[in-house]
């Protein structure tokens, strides 16, 4: 009889405590949203699975828990609080970018650029309601809508809110069905969501090819602190544009990206361990994260609106929603708006050039953000 009780005052059953039960709940709500809703499953699935392996009450001391030194998944953790994760997922993203939108309207680069307005606006923010800068950094970048980039600047800068950052931005970039359509209608007129655009000109392979190259000697001359990102991401796009490395593009946009997104969300999600995650500051983090992407999705739309004041050629404000970095989940958002207006308005091919710009610009906000408060 000793041993049965000593055997279930071991078990998990009773260590429970309601935290652990609140995180299980919220980690059964994400595989739910991926498997029934389809909100990014590749994510979601994987992070949701995660926060239930993290919030498994075990022991302290045997080597199990994420945050026990020697513990397995302490060691895969690694690649997350050092960084290494997320340049490796760059890699991948550029080889399967196709930045020919972007080089045949040039101009299109300002609504990435404008889209990142979300950024600083929630740095002022946090700051304004007492984080240290180097957090209100990192909480201000999911914004950006891009979660490999606000896990790779929370790495560095605030390590300790690796947990939450990264659960916001991912939570966020997979909720962008929701919460941006609202945005894009109340900001723009039902004349504006009609406006057609105009193909634009061919790109010639040489282009593609140089643009990697040029691309990253500008971006990472004007922002250094940014070249694990954008060293990875050019690179990844050069392989696929050049035609002579198929094999290296390949395993890059499959093997690669696959397996780093398998590790990095089951450990972020098990990073979420209740007595860890549960705490005020994980709930401003939320907060702000969601009024950063909004702000960020309303900047790309209104300066979309502003080019239109000085320009004949004529912009789509729907596709400025698509300068935040959530590549291609923003930029089917603005085709599915715009084809409920007019189903024969086939906006797509036009919102991926500021949504790769954005891409682009939330790893040059980034760095900048680094190069300051690091």
């Amino acid at each position: 009889m000793e041993l049965l009780i000593s055997f279930l005052h071991n078990t998990g059953f009773a260590m429970l405590d309601y935290r652990n039960l609140i995180m299980i709940a919220v980690g059964l709500y994400f595989i739910y949203l991926g498997i029934a809703k389809h909100y990014e499953p590749l994510l979601l699935v994987p992070i949701g699975f995660g926060i239930l392996v993290g919030n498994i009450p075990v022991f302290k001391g045997l080597g199990l828990g994420i945050y026990e030194k020697g513990s397995v998944l302490h060691y895969l953790y690694f690649g997350v609080t050092q960084g290494i994760y997320p340049p490796l997922i760059f890699l991948g993203i550029g080889a399967m970018l196709d930045f020919s939108t972007l080089l045949a309207r040039p101009k299109l680069i300002l609504l990435g650029a404008a889209a990142q307005l979300g950024i600083f606006a929630t740095f002022l923010g946090a700051l304004f309601l007492g984080f240290l800068p180097q957090e209100a950094a990192s909480i201000g970048i999911i914004g950006g809508a891009d979660g490999p980039t606000a896990i790779f600047l929370t790495a560095k800068l605030a390590p300790h809110l690796v947990g939450p950052i990264a659960i916001a931005a991912y939570s966020y970039m997979a909720l962008v069905p929701v919460i941006q359509p609202p945005i894009m209608r109340l900001l723009t007129t039902r004349r504006e969501r009609l406006i057609r655009m105009d193909d634009g000109r061919e790109v010639s392979q040489l282009e593609k090819i140089c643009f990697p190259i040029i691309g990253f000697l500008l971006c990472c001359l004007l922002a250094p602190a940014a070249l694990p990102l954008l060293g990875m991401l050019f690179f990844g796009n050069l392989l696929k544009e050049c035609l002579v490395t198929d094999r290296l593009s390949q395993t890059a946009r499959t093997a690669v990206i696959d397996t780093v997104t398998i590790i990095l969300g089951l450990t972020v999600g098990a990073s979420t361990q209740a007595d860890v995650f549960l705490t005020a500051k994980s709930v401003g983090i939320f907060i702000l994260g969601a009024l950063s992407f909004m702000v960020a999705t309303a900047g790309g739309v209104l300066f979309a609106k502003l080019m239109n004041l000085f320009s004949r050629d004529q912009i789509n404000p729907l596709i400025g929603a698509a300068g935040v970095s959530a590549v291609p989940d923003s930029a089917r958002v603005v085709q599915i708006i715009g084809n409920r207006e007019d189903p024969g308005n086939f906006l797509l091919m036009h919102a991926m050039a500021p949504n790769v710009a954005g891409v682009i610009g939330s790893a040059i906000a980034a760095g900048v953000l680094w190069s300051f408060m690091g």
